[in-house]
């Protein structure tokens, strides 16, 4: 589509006003969450907020470390969002009519060394934003989070949040400590979440430090360097067989932007096919072959099917809709978070929209989400 194109169809109608679906969405947790319902020989793990420092690292505050209480107003007003009324207020501003929700301070439970705490942290969590907002409407999709210290904990907390009725598995990005996603120790994880039907979701800058650097230009250094965990990971599952034994297994990358998706699929697609011939040409000296396991399709075919990725604003993933694909890209205002688009996501997302065609800015706007997180549209295309 030409820009003329884009801008006449924009004329015809907003896309903003189709509906819109939110894939990236907060909660803000009670301070005292995990000190109130935590038993007492776990309190010292008892997350209380997250502080940023003067060198660009952020860190966890615990229990009785943070100044909160000074300013309960303030508290109030933080809270405010977790009253489901608020939030469809600032819904039918934004002209949303859905939204995945994901931790806050919680995205940070998989920072926690002791693998007892974090599995009661994240029981915590769980229990608390089903009662608190899954319960209260299927307009929401919250995710739970799940418990990584031990591959039988994940497994477990799995099957209990899909029967409690939460609606996506929150994992981290990137596991600091022990077996990475690949490993065959997390197999039965991956099959509890198949036979689930959830799927996964996986935060920018979760389960590991994501201080790279320090001092002058740190902040935005960390950032850039953090993100590009998202093609790290997403090439990992789509080489090593997750995916692939596991074909109705979707992982939404939440805040990672989409401009590499198109760059991870031609990269991975090039090694693949290079390092294949590569094998094919010395096959005699070698016992085992350079890239396995031998899959059905090339790396692309995978993220292009399975692997999505959330962004805000990033008008160089709309440049690249014609090679990447609308499948893989999701679009969310992640309220209530500062550097979200609220209260100007209209205005964005009809910006956005107009580099791409109608039908791809319905499916990136709206309908891949409704798809992935299961969003049922005699319920959310209802008046509030």
């Amino acid at each position: 589509m030409t820009s003329v194109e884009s801008v006449e169809a924009a004329q015809v109608g907003k896309v903003s006003d189709i509906g819109l679906i939110s894939a990236d969405s907060h909660v803000n947790e009670p301070r005292d969450l995990w000190a109130s319902n935590l038993p007492p020989s776990l309190r010292s793990q008892a997350m209380e907020g997250i502080q940023s420092g003067e060198d660009g690292s952020w860190k966890v505050v615990f229990e009785g470390q943070h100044v909160y209480k000074r300013d309960m107003a303030s508290e109030a007003e933080r809270l405010s969002v977790l009253d489901p009324e608020k939030r469809f207020a600032v819904m039918q501003s934004e002209g949303i009519v859905a939204e995945a929700i994901f931790p806050t301070i919680g995205l940070y439970v998989w920072m926690l060394e002791d693998a007892k705490g974090g599995e009661a942290s994240c029981r915590v969590y769980n229990d608390w934003v089903y009662d608190t907002l899954q319960s209260k409407s299927q307009r929401f999709s919250c995710a739970g989070l799940i418990p990584t210290w031990e591959p039988e904990q994940a497994t477990r907390e799995v099957e209990r949040i899909a029967e409690m009725g939460l609606r996506s598995v929150m994992l981290p990005s990137h596991l600091a400590h022990g077996p990475s996603w690949n490993h065959r120790a997390w197999d039965p994880m991956w099959d509890a979440i198949d036979a689930a039907g959830l799927p996964v979701v996986m935060h920018q800058g979760t389960g590991f430090d994501t201080i790279w650097y320090r001092g002058p230009g740190a902040t935005v250094a960390n950032l850039v360097s953090t993100e590009t965990i998202g093609p790290r990971t997403a090439a990992l599952l789509s080489t090593s067989g997750v995916l692939a034994k596991h074909p109705d297994l979707h992982v939404v990358f939440v805040e990672f932007n989409t401009g590499w998706l198109a760059w991870v699929m031609e990269l991975m697609d090039y090694y693949d096919k290079v390092f294949r011939e590569y094998d094919d040409i010395h096959k005699a000296q070698r016992s085992k072959p350079t890239v396995y396991p031998d899959l059905e399709h090339a790396p692309s075919w995978y993220v292009r099917n399975q692997i999505h990725s959330t962004f805000q604003v990033d008008f160089q993933g709309m440049r690249s809709v014609p090679l990447s694909g609308h499948r893989s890209l999701m679009w969310g205002h992640d309220y209530p978070h500062e550097e979200g688009t609220f209260p100007h996501s209209r205005r964005l997302v009809d910006e956005q929209a107009a580099f791409v065609s109608a039908d791809e800015a319905r499916r990136i706007f709206r309908e891949n989400a409704l798809e992935i997180f299961k969003f049922d549209p005699a319920v959310i295309d209802q008046p509030f």
